[in-house]
């Protein structure tokens, strides 16, 4: 995945020394440490369990579970830990090798003592309650999520990734509930009020990636290719669903048929089957077999943008690479968690490429990744690709934008330096090579190194183990209106001497004509003797073709030209480079680039770079600009939206420009516009809403006045799918004209059952800390920083993230800067992993409380 050491030089795991099996000094402590998995990887192999569940109807009832875990020992260990993050009174009954034995659990393990085991085949018999922590139940369904160390709270295993196992599973739930896991499903039985399912034996897994939905759900079935699918979901909208339903099975028959083909190997698992999930805490969970989707993202209708549609292929493409890379050949320990998530964003914008064309692929490719990725490199708390690790209890903080955006833009890099031919041989080595077993990131770059004679180590050492982009600047000497020397230079934003070996293109403009010029920088400067006695240009594009990583030198003239010489990708580039620049206090004010962008929204026709433009505009509006200079361009701001949107032809356009219109809307009059739009259920002509479409509106009429009980309960009213519903009755609190139920909308966030939906708490955050009423959620700041511990420690893998972003994206005064960097003052031992996030969360608000001084 990511890049070079020297034949191995990276070490996959820490130097930390660990316990030997048979030492007394074995450390039994809570999670599951690198020392641990060492050992138990070193013993342990052969592994299957065995696992039935009793799912009850009522939520509120216990989940009782019988599970026997099978496995072959090496050698016999003074002690052998079996992971179970739960109580001891969970465990009802143990017997190991035929023999009952008293439990004995200390910092979430169940130890069992070397005298109770047998060198070779062992058998664990357990009874147990299932912790409910990692099972989403909800009233009617529920779908186990365990990564990254989350099996562990449901039911005693050896919870680490380089124990692949196999799962044979029996799920008793209520009669009339459909249900779908790892393995093919081999029979259902009906007993009256129950119905039993009983999977076929897995293929080898982590458990990681041992799941299982049940529930209330329309199943549907179809063969694609000789390939028998499933599918659960519980859309009640027939247009949605009439739209939706064959398109999801072709997009992942289209993913399913590029990857076989790409990789040189089948299908590796035995069942393809997918499930839509309401309010799903990720975008997707790639479990082989049973594939869980956030619901909204797979049911598109006829009023869904072109982005829409791409981006859910792009989702669909992803998880289904993951069949590939991550659950085929999965990492050794969670330090290359980055491996599996490059691979399937990098596979998924190849399928997309295939399916949308190279200059689509491009432009998705630079809007999708790189400012992402800038958004945490150019931080205080910016991390590395590749982060150590020391125990899985903290292997959710890994997960972030570096992995899912900056390594795909680095895995292209090297495809480039290698060429795609020899990548892709290498890439076809590994997967064979490892399949069904584990991986290091050494192992892959070990194999791409023989085919290469780059020196990937060099290139690994700036790219994978270093956090930051490059700075760059150039030197150009004129003579006779002739170009006589001409050099670009590269440091690093925090200034040290840094070189990323990258390649990416020049455009130099002429009166009537362009050239282009290509870059391959190798090192910190350099010079660029193919451009010496070129004409003087006019003005010159960096990183024309959108390949280039970094902070790139930007001339005002190109704003003026964008329109007349420069294609979608070269117009992408120019507005993500003006903005980081902007950012970066080098060339435009926050107000004049928004003049520059309002300036835009007439003449750009582009559908994607319509929505890159509107959201740097709605960034600069509510958090670049001061409540009175907001309060000022409003009026104007909301004209220019308006009337742009009528004079776009195309309606994806003009729904783009329609939903700015909404979120920076402020006046009496505008305001009167888009309730009558909700009210009458009349879109503007030529733009189709979809439910969704109008939900938002209720939730934009219910921030900005003092109705949203009113608002929301008709909006309610109108609808028919009840965890829609659900929503939106969650979300009254937050928006509430009450400061009092607001507040107590807050503080119940602190109770742990109130933050199952984890999307829906930080959609409440969001509008409970918006511009509009941050004078009165200032307060909750400080707390909001006091309990990121226990939501990282409770929560799944991107609740710290969305948390923190949900609350402090749009705050720009130092009031709350203080609020922060107060926090990191007397907290200097914090997590460091956790700081980061901090850091990266409130970096608009440390730049904003500068810009705006």
């Amino acid at each position: 995945m990511k890049s070079l050491n020297k034949l191995i030089i990276l070490l996959c795991f820490s130097t930390s020394t660990f316990a030997q099996p048979g030492s007394k000094s074995a450390v039994i402590e809570n999670g599951v440490s690198l020392s641990l998995a060492k050992s138990r990887a070193a013993l342990l192999s052969n592994i299957q369990y065995n696992i039935n569940l009793v799912i009850p109807a009522a939520k509120s009832q216990d989940i009782i579970g019988v599970e026997q875990i099978e496995f072959d020992l090496k050698s016999v260990p003074e002690i052998l830990q079996l992971d179970f993050k739960s109580n001891a009174e969970d465990i009802k009954s143990l017997f190991i090798n035929g023999a009952e034995v008293g439990k004995n659990w200390k910092h979430e393990h169940l130890v069992i003592e070397g005298k109770q085991l047998i060198k070779g085949r062992n058998k664990i018999d357990i009874k147990f309650i299932a912790g409910s922590t990692s099972l989403n139940r909800n009233d009617d369904y529920l779908y186990a999520l365990f990564v990254p160390d989350h099996a562990r709270t449901m039911f005693p295993c050896f919870d680490q990734p380089d124990l692949k196992a196999r799962f044979k599973l029996d799920l008793t739930v209520p009669s009339g509930w459909s249900a779908l896991a790892n393995g093919k499903l081999q029979d259902s039985i009906n007993n009256g009020m129950t119905s039993t399912y009983r999977f076929s034996n897995s293929d080898k897994l982590p458990t990681y990636l041992f799941s299982f939905t049940a529930g209330k759900f329309k199943k549907v079935s179809q063969v694609r290719s000789n390939k028998p699918m499933t599918f659960l979901h519980r859309e009640t909208d027939f247009k949605k669903i009439q739209y939706s339903v064959d398109s999801i099975f072709t997009a992942h028959l289209d993913a399913l048929t590029f990857l076989e083909k790409w990789t040189g190997i089948p299908y590796p698992f035995q069942s393809v089957g997918f499930n839509a999930i309401p309010d799903f805490q990720f975008g997707g969970m790639e479990h082989p077999g049973t594939v869980d989707y956030k619901a909204s993202s797979l049911f598109l209708d006829e009023g869904s943008t072109k982005d829409q549609f791409i981006s859910r292929s792009n989702l669909i493409s992803h998880e289904t690479a993951h069949m590939w890379f991550g659950d085929l050949v999965t990492m050794k320990w969670f330090n290359d968690v980055w491996m599996k998530e490059v691979f399937a964003n990098f596979m998924a914008d190849k399928v997309t490429e295939k399916l949308m064309g190279k200059s689509t692929f491009d432009l998705k490719f630079l809007q999708d990744h790189y400012p992402a990725a800038y958004g945490v490199d150019r931080t205080l708390g910016a991390n590395p690709i590749r982060q150590q690790l020391d125990n899985l209890q903290d292997a959710g903080s890994l997960y972030g934008n570096i992995i899912y955006h900056k390594a795909p833009i680095m895995m292209r890099q090297l495809e480039s330096m290698m060429g795609a031919d020899k990548f892709q041989q290498g890439i076809r080595e590994y997967l064979t090579t490892f399949a069904f077993r584990n991986a290091t990131w050494d192992d892959l770059i070990g194999i791409l190194s023989r085919k290469t004679s780059r020196d990937l180590y060099a290139w690994n050492k700036v790219w994978v183990n270093q956090p930051g982009r490059p700075v760059f600047s150039y030197k150009m000497d004129i003579r006779d209106n002739k170009i006589s020397h001409f050099s670009i230079t590269q440091v690093a934003e925090s200034g040290s001497q840094r070189t990323w070996p990258q390649s990416f293109t020049l455009k130099l403009f002429y009166p009537g004509s362009t050239r282009t010029i290509v870059v391959n920088m190798t090192n910190q400067t350099l010079e660029i003797d193919s451009m010496l006695g070129l004409d003087k240009p006019q003005y010159i594009l960096f990183n024309a073709d959108g390949t280039g990583y970094g902070l790139f030198p930007e001339d005002p003239l190109l704003f003026k030209d964008a329109f007349a010489r420069n294609s979608a990708l070269e117009r992408a580039s120019i507005y993500i480079n003006a903005y980081e620049n902007t950012l970066s206090g080098n060339t435009n004010k926050p107000e004049d680039l928004l003049e520059l962008f309002k300036k835009c929204l007439i003449l750009e026709t582009n559908e994607m770079n319509l929505k890159v433009i509107t959201g740097y505009i709605n960034n600069l509006y509510w958090t670049y600009l001061l409540p009175e200079d907001r309060a000022k361009q409003s009026v104007g701001l909301e004209t220019i939206l308006w009337n742009a949107m009528e004079a776009q032809s195309a309606a994806n356009n003009k729904k783009i420009l329609f939903s700015a219109y909404q979120s920076v809307y402020l006046s009496a009059n505008a305001a009167k516009n888009i309730y009558n739009i909700w009210q009458l259920q009349s879109p503007p002509k030529g733009i189709k809403l979809t439910e969704e479409d109008y939900i938002s509106l209720a939730l934009s009429i219910a921030l900005k006045t003092d109705t949203a009980t009113n608002i929301l309960t008709q909006q309610i009213g109108r609808m028919n799918n009840q965890d829609r519903k659900d929503r939106l009755t969650f979300l009254i609190p937050a928006l509430s004209a009450d400061p009092g139920e607001r507040e107590r909308f807050f503080y119940s966030l602190k109770e742990r059952k109130n933050r199952q939906k984890e999307s829906w708490v930080t959609t409440g955050l969001g509008y409970l800390h918006h511009p509009l009423r941050q004078s009165t959620s200032i307060k909750f700041l400080s707390e909001s920083l006091d309990i990121l511990e226990e939501i990282q420690a409770t929560g799944d893998i991107f609740f710290p993230q969305s948390w923190l972003a949900s609350i402090f994206g749009s705050y720009q005064s130092p009031e709350a800067y203080q609020v922060v960097a107060g926090f990191l003052a007397q907290h200097p031992n914090y997590n460091p992993k956790l700081k980061d996030k901090i850091l990266q969360s409130t970096d608009n608000l440390r730049r904003a409380s500068k810009l705006l001084k």
